[in-house]
């Protein structure tokens, strides 16, 4: 029997197919967030929040020491600043997208569709 050949590196249009998959499960978790603590627009808003929440945790995450934390803060405050939303509400927003997410990626992983990750959702 022949050795498995490693996988095919991904190309362009897979890496950019599993980004925007992964923004809209981001998306959709921070949207269903928003309506379980707080009066939620539209599913647009939530994914460019999803990815704004993105650029600011992947700048801030790899300080060293600390950049987790603040990486925590600052993707609540982007939660705060386009929700209008206090600081406890805007951290709820983020526990319940993070459960919205977990529960979306286990059934995803259930139909087979395992390589998948939630952009924009601090924790998954």
């Amino acid at each position: 029997m022949p050795p498995l050949a490693p996988p095919a590196p991904l190309g362009l249009e897979d890496r950019l197919l599993a980004f925007a998959v992964s923004l809209l499960v981001g998306g959709a978790a921070l949207h269903a967030g928003t309506h379980v603590v707080a009066d939620a627009r539209d599913y647009g808003h939530a994914v460019l929040t999803a990815l704004l929440g993105a650029l600011v945790w992947a700048v801030l995450e790899p300080i060293p020491l600390f950049g987790g934390l603040l990486a925590i803060a600052a993707w609540v405050a982007v939660v705060k600043r386009r929700y209008r939303l206090g600081w406890r509400r805007s951290a709820g927003v983020g526990v319940a997208a993070w459960a919205a997410t977990v529960v979306v990626l286990a059934a995803l992983e259930l139909v087979g569709i395992g390589s998948v990750s939630a952009l924009g959702v601090p924790g998954t």
